[in-house]
Order: C-alpha cells, then sequence, then structure tokens
C-alpha cells in the first residue's frame, strides 16, 4: 500500500514540520522493530515505555517520516519531522487517513459500558448477517470480516489494527461494523479518527480502577466516546443506570434511550423467566429469547433499540432476537446425565457477578444448591476482590474461592484479600482451592442432581495467565470433564 505523506497528514495539527511533505510511504507503525523504507513511525508516550526513545533505532531502519511530540536535537535530513501535541491522538487520524478512511465507508456501532459489551456487539453482528448483510466485529473474544476470524488480543485493538481490519471489511463489501469501545481506548485515542454510526451506553459499574484510578474518571473516560459522536449518528444510552443521562450531555448526536424501569424510547418488560429463556414484551411485542436473566433483558433491549435506529423493520428484529444464542463465555450452560447444571460466565465484575447469580437464583428450584467457584484476576484493580467474595457468598449455597489469572501476583495472597470480604458466618461455607482445575473437580464432586455449578471470571479465555506465560485452559471443557459430558 501506498500513500503520499501529505495525504496522511490531512486534518492532523502539525506544531512544525521539518523536511519535505511530498513523499511516498507504505506503511504505519509505532514499533521501530517493525520499520522497513518508506515508513511513518510514530513517537507515543505509552505507559510503560516512550516512543521517543526510539526514533534514532526508526531511522536506522529506514523510516522515512517521524511523527513525534518532541524533534529530536539531531535531525536527519532524509527524514522529516512533524511535531504534534499529542502523538496518540495523531496515530488514529494518521492510520484513518492512510488506510483511506474506512469507517466512513461503513456503519460503524460502537458499545461501551462496563457489561455487556460483548453479547451486544457479538449478536448484533450475528443478527444483521443473518439479515443477509456483509458485517464485521471488533470485540474482546474475536475480531471477524464476514466470516473470517481473527484472534482478538484486546477489547479494542490498537487504532492502527483497527483500521486495517476497518480497511479489510471495507474492501470485502462490508456495511455494518460492530465494535467493543473499552474505556483503556476511549483514553489511549485508540478510536480517534473513526467514523461512528452510532454509539451503545449500557451501564457502569466498579471495574479497571487500577486504570482509572477514580470512579469519576471512569465514568469521564465513558462519556469521552459520546462527546466524540458525530451529529447524524445516534446515542443510546441505558436511563434505568444513574450515570446513563451523564453520557448524552455533551453529544452532538442524535439522543436515544432504552430501560426496563423507567421512561424511555425503547421499553421492555419481562414476562416470564426460565432456565430455558424470558419471554419479553419489547416495544408492545412479545417475544421468547433464549438469553436468560434481567441482565440479557437489558442486553436484547439494547440490540433490538440499535437495530431499529439502523432501520431494521421491528417485527423483522423482533423475530430474529428469538433466534439468538448466547455468546462464547457468558452463560454458557451444560447439563450432566444426573441432571447437574453446569454454567460458565465470563463475570468478572462485582455488578456482573451479582447480576449471574440473582439470575440464577430467581429461577433455581430453592431446594438445590449454587455452587459458586471464582477468583480475581492479579495486576487489576484488588479493592473489588473482598466485594466479589461476599457478593458469591451471600448469594451461593457454597463458594469455592480460586485463581483466575494472577499474573504477576501470588494466588494465595489474591484468595487472601478476597477471604477479606467474608464474615465469621459465611467463611462456613467458603472453601480456598487455588489449583483452579481442582476447585471445579471439587464444585463437581459436591454437585447433586438438580444443583447448579458457576464457574465465574473468565468465560470465553482459553488460558490462565502465570507470571507472563499462558498456560491452556478451558473454564467450559474443564467443567465437562468432571461432569463426564462426551461433547
Amino acid at each position: 500500500m501506498q500513500k503520499n505523506l501529505n495525504d496522511i497528514l490531512k486534518g492532523v495539527k502539525a506544531e512544525k514540520i521539518i523536511g519535505d511533505l511530498n513523499k511516498s510511504i507504505t506503511a504505519i507503525t509505532f514499533d521501530s522493530r517493525k520499520v522497513v523504507n518508506e515508513t511513518l513511525f510514530i513517537a507515543s508516550k505509552g505507559i510503560k515505555s516512550d516512543g521517543h526513545d526510539f526514533i534514532k533505532m526508526a531511522e536506522a531502519n529506514g523510516a522515512s517520516a517521524v511523527v513525534c511530540e518532541i524533534i529530536p536535537q539531531e535531525t536527519n535530513k532524509n527524514i522529516t519531522y512533524i511535531k504534534v501535541a499529542d502523538s496518540s491522538k495523531a496515530t488514529g487520524e494518521l492510520a484513518s487517513n492512510f488506510y483511506g478512511n474506512p469507517s466512513s465507508k461503513l456503519k460503524l456501532t460502537g458499545v461501551t459500558g462496563t457489561n455487556g459489551k460483548t453479547t451486544i456487539a457479538s449478536l448484533l453482528f450475528r443478527m444483521f448477517r443473518d439479515f443477509g448483510h456483509n458485517a464485521g466485529l471488533l470485540s474482546t473474544v474475536k475480531n471477524i470480516v464476514n466470516d473470517k476470524i481473527f484472534p482478538a488480543t484486546h477489547t479494542t485493538p490498537d487504532a492502527i489494527v483497527i483500521n486495517q481490519l476497518l480497511k479489510q471489511m471495507a474492501d470485502e463489501g462490508c456495511e455494518y461494523c460492530f465494535m467493543e469501545v473499552s474505556s483503556h481506548a476511549i483514553v489511549q485515542n485508540r478510536i480517534s479518527g473513526l467514523t461512528f454510526a452510532g454509539g451503545i451506553f449500557t451501564n457502569i459499574t466498579h471495574d479497571h480502577l487500577d486504570y482509572h484510578k477514580t470512579f469519576d474518571e471512569y465514568i469521564k473516560a465513558k462519556k469521552g466516546f459520546f462527546d466524540i459522536l458525530p451529529a447524524n449518528a445516534f446515542a443510546l444510552t441505558n436511563t434505568d443506570d444513574r450515570n446513563g443521562e451523564v453520557m448524552l450531555q455533551n453529544t452532538q448526536a442524535s439522543k436515544k434511550t432504552y430501560s426496563l424501569k423507567s421512561f424511555s424510547d425503547f421499553k421492555c418488560k419481562i414476562l416470564e423467566s426460565r432456565l430455558d429463556g424470558q419471554l419479553l414484551n419489547i416495544d408492545g411485542g412479545e417475544v421468547w429469547c433464549k438469553l436468560i436473566g434481567r441482565f440479557n433483558a437489558y442486553n436484547l433491549l439494547a440490540i433490538y433499540s440499535a437495530a431499529v435506529l439502523l432501520g431494521k423493520e421491528k417485527m423483522e428484529v423482533l423475530k430474529e432476537l428469538s433466534t439468538l444464542n448466547a455468546v462464547e463465555g457468558r452463560f454458557q450452560h451444560v447439563r450432566s446425565e444426573n441432571n447437574v447444571l453446569g454454567i460458565v460466565d465470563y463475570a468478572h465484575t462485582p455488578d456482573a457477578l451479582k447480576n449471574v447469580i440473582s439470575t440464577i437464583n430467581e429461577i433455581r428450584d430453592g431446594s438445590k444448591k449454587l455452587i459458586t467457584v471464582v477468583g480475581c484476576g492479579g495486576d487489576r484493580d484488588s479493592k473489588k476482590r473482598p466485594v466479589m467474595a461476599e457478593i458469591a457468598c451471600s448469594g451461593s449455597t457454597k463458594t469455592i474461592l480460586t485463581s483466575d489469572n494472577p499474573r504477576s501476583e501470588e494466588p494465595e495472597a489474591i484468595i487472601k484479600e478476597m477471604e477479606n470480604g467474608i464474615d465469621i458466618t459465611g467463611r462456613k461455607k467458603v472453601l480456598s482451592i487455588v489449583n483452579r482445575k481442582e476447585a471445579i473437580k471439587t464444585a463437581c464432586h459436591l454437585a447433586e442432581s438438580g444443583d447448579i455449578i458457576l464457574v465465574a471470571g473468565k468465560g470465553h479465555e482459553n488460558y490462565q495467565e502465570i507470571k507472563g506465560v499462558k498456560y491452556p485452559f478451558d473454564d467450559l471443557l474443564i467443567l465437562k470433564e468432571f461432569l463426564e459430558i462426551k461433547n
């Protein structure tokens, strides 16, 4: 791919330019190791390293141009230097220009919030594929261009990868793209330069405070997405969340709302709820859906609302809602021959765990046990650890505290912090088993006919990260192994 540097800089505010702008660029990167001849290197200040320290390496590898916040004292006459105020913000704009502004060729819808992003984005993608449209998906679980699947490493990829994937979607005739938008991505300007057709806000609860430091900063990060939506886009928000209206305060987009409790543009009521699904009344139409629980009623309503705002007929959308199945790792369930129900869910925040446990308890036979296996990730917000344990303990018959992804931390120390959330009475029904496989095995051995096992926290992940190494680990496969489910 080849672009003129002048064209790549379109709309980017340059504070100073040294060198020729009329030159060809065939690659763009912020990784000096990937630089080859005719590459535009972007020097960004990251969390762990500063790209400015690698400008010399980029030059040696053949960079034709460098975008930076500080121009080196010694410059190369063959290299063009462009000084900008914020390299990370410029990266999105540069990447978008380099790949031909692919987001403007699609109807790109972003989904943000603490919980529900993956389910909403993934099921919107499935729905529009079923409607016969070419479409793309950028999600925590996987990235998809029509039927081609690419592994996902982050909830929201970096700006260059996003635009690479969006270009591929545009080249392959995609009309729509549905994208998870994380708070990290918003703050780190990974969505800078993108043109959105719509944005969806699900909810906001205690999460990522290891990164954002305060809850106000976390809210501000989410709101930043809606602040950049254009006037011809829609901003769809959950008004049952107390911060739902906050998201709409400064947006230029068309403001739309959905709720189960309050006045809104799109309404839903749960008419019947069972372990095999729920009957919903959405905008006056009744629909039986396979996804269960109040939290999924919100997800389904958001999906319905967004589809209608994207131009689909209401009855067409309701019909399609009835066919949707759970997303991988989101309330996935299996049943053993002796009638033990095993559930795997990604719930890794207090609110998500509470929602899943409440959903199970609303439906389960009170004479049967709920056994919950849960851990908390290492190198993440430690304040939620005792809260997660307390929620699991208070809502379950038996709780087994175990490892999640301990990363660089000692799993025993994480479990100790979780135990601090459990009172003396609660400790009688809590076990602590560091080895996650042993914890799941123990839960299966304790379960009797009619009981329910919830394995929470890792969901779709097929690994366990310990001391920098990712070991193969799949909660669903292990649950099936010990419940003796053959397929």
